[in-house]
């Protein structure tokens, strides 16, 4: 008889916990992994992929009423909010059957209920059954944080939005990180008035400042509200459904939705992890080494359960280490430097490398090359926006530190010229390669 029931089992099918489960199993392991809510996780079930697709279907808001100058007559358009918000979750059911039949066909074991760990080797499902195996991978992600206040029973976060039974015409959103940002332009867009309150007077914190400052001239002129320094501090709701906010140092503001996207903090609540010896961070995450190993040496976390990088790619990339090292023979860390991240903003933002702040910190010689044009789109848009492309570069060296760009598709220019950041190449190389004209990443090869 084998000492284990399963040489990994796996806890949370999100993007980390998928790909290590495959990888592992491929390599011949015996796999199992549980899963409380749906295959897929965060990003596919809850995030990334189905805001991107609202992202996709707000732009035709701004689409439509530009194409009457390119001589197109569009008559009687509405917008319907259910048809499109079905048509998303119809995606998010296709790609839920991807990863599922992903798992099925690598021999991983499924069981769709939730898992806690009772032991160095062991897991109890909520069926009751206890399961050994030789080692344990925590990937169950981060739960969005909801603040503490009057009435907060009454708000919603990036978890229920995808599944509103109406469009709301009016809607709060408090936080300014990427999330916030997002379904601001989202539901800005669509046409509902959109007022953001944060508990600071910074959007994006960690971008750079010019960017920040030129997404918020943009968003201001679109009609979307801010109140800075003002947190919500009370939702009541009204006879009719709809809810009265007050926020501090505010009069109170009625409203049809209030959003709380303030953050996400790693799922880690009565997940079991003292029993095998783990103490958890300050904000709740796993503590692990440079091969994702726990204090316990048969427990290994990936994703955004550690709170390292809270990116979907990070935690695939964190998998796939994880497993080549422990079941592949083939010892592999993950590299945190110079990683492309976007905000789908509009317009939006996409980054590499360090801020013009953080390179003056770190180097002492440095040079910034910009460049601030109209995007050839927006010639004949209403909303006259300006795109914004940002080179930090090393002076002496000529190494590129940073890229920074606002404008349409800037998260699509960005990641090939994320790999010439990564790959250390220098403004010299930019400048040698010829520009592909007309286009809006022609600029990054300009720049002077």
């Amino acid at each position: 008889m084998p000492e284990y029931d399963y040489d990994l089992f796996t806890i949370g099918a999100g993007s980390g916990g998928v790909r290590a489960s495959r990888i592992a199993a491929s390599h011949g392991a015996k796999v199992a992994v549980a899963e409380e809510h749906r295959v897929g996780g965060t990003c596919v079930i809850r995030g990334c992929v189905p805001k991107k697709l609202l992202v996709y279907g707000s732009h035709f808001a701004h689409d439509l009423q530009d194409a009457a100058n390119y001589g197109w007559t569009i008559e009687g358009a509405r917008f319907d909010w259910a048809t499109m918000r079905d048509h998303v979750l119809g995606d998010v059911d296709r790609l839920e059957s991807a990863y599922t039949n992903t798992l099925e066909s690598n021999g991983v074991e499924r069981f769709l209920e939730r898992a806690t760990i009772t032991g160095p080797h062991t897991v109890r499902l909520a069926s009751g059954r206890e399961i050994s195996a030789k080692y344990i991978l925590v990937a169950v992600g981060a739960w969005p944080v909801m603040p503490a206040f009057e009435g907060s029973e009454h708000c919603i976060t990036s978890n229920e939005v995808f599944h509103l039974p109406e469009f709301p015409r009016r809607v709060m959103i408090q936080g300014a990180g990427y999330i916030a940002m997002e379904f601001a332009g989202i539901f800005n867009a669509l046409g509902a008035q959109v007022t953001v309150v944060n508990r600071s007077d910074v959007i994006l914190r960690g971008y750079d400042e010019s960017l920040r400052d030129r997404l918020l001239q943009a968003t201001l002129a679109k009609g979307i509200e801010y109140r800075f320094n003002s947190p919500i501090e009370k939702v009541v709701k009204q006879a009719d459904g709809s809810f009265e906010v007050t926020t501090k140092d505010h009069e109170p503001v009625p409203v049809d939705a209030v959003m709380i996207a303030t953050g996400r903090q790693p799922k880690t609540d009565g997940l079991g992890l003292e029993s095998a010896g783990i103490e958890l961070g300050a904000k709740g995450e796993i503590p692990v080494d440079d091969y994702s190993k726990t204090a316990c040496d048969s427990i290994y976390a990936v994703g955004d359960v550690t709170n390292r990088v809270q990116l979907t790619p990070i935690a695939i990339r964190e998998g796939q280490a994880f497993a080549d090292t422990v079941f592949g023979g083939k010892p592999a860390t993950v590299d945190y430097k110079a990683i492309p991240s976007a905000v789908f903003s509009q317009p939006a933002i996409a980054s590499v490398g360090l801020t013009e702040v953080q390179a003056r910190q770190e180097c002492s010689d440095v040079r910034i090359y910009s460049s601030d044009f109209r995007p050839m789109k927006n010639i004949y848009s209403d909303h006259v926006e300006r795109g914004l492309y940002k080179m930090i570069v090393d002076n002496e060296t000529g190494r590129i530190l940073g890229l920074h760009m606002i404008g349409p598709e800037a998260p699509e220019i960005l990641q090939a010229a994320a790999v010439a950041v990564k790959a250390g190449l220098t403004k010299d190389d930019f400048d040698a390669t010829v520009a592909l004209h007309p286009s809006m990443a022609e600029e990054l090869v300009l720049m002077r």
